[in-house]
């Protein structure tokens, strides 16, 4: 597949999608209004305090989740951060995919391992 062909807007919208089932229903409630083009004068704003929010995530309260969220929500109205956001996200989740995996992995190693009694020699 060339990069030309790639939709990245249907890229972004794919992990907004991702976000939505990961919240709880009113966020994700309001993470879908946030996407109509309606919303464009809260979103920018909201989506500068999120990305600030997620690259001051060592703090209390905040988190580095609220990173790809305010890009994503920023990708939504700035067509050419769409390629580069679209990009960064497939990154992320690649990373994160393959971590679960091998979490996943060393757990099952470590239930199929004999376990030792504790006062065995």
């Amino acid at each position: 597949m060339k990069d030309t062909d790639i939709d990245y807007k249907a890229e972004i919208d794919r992990h907004f999608i991702w976000f939505e089932t990961k919240l709880p229903a009113g966020p994700a409630r309001f993470v879908s209004w946030l996407r109509k083009p309606s919303s464009r004068f809260v979103r920018f704003p909201l989506a500068v305090l999120l990305v600030i929010g997620g690259i001051l995530s060592f703090l209390p309260i905040l988190g580095l989740w609220m990173l790809p969220l305010g890009l994503i929500l920023i990708a939504q109205d700035i067509p050419p951060l769409q390629k580069p956001v679209a990009q960064l996200l497939g990154w992320l989740e690649r990373k994160w995919q393959k971590r679960q995996a091998e979490k996943t992995a060393k757990r099952s190693q470590s239930e199929q391992a004999p376990q030792k009694h504790p006062h065995a020699k």
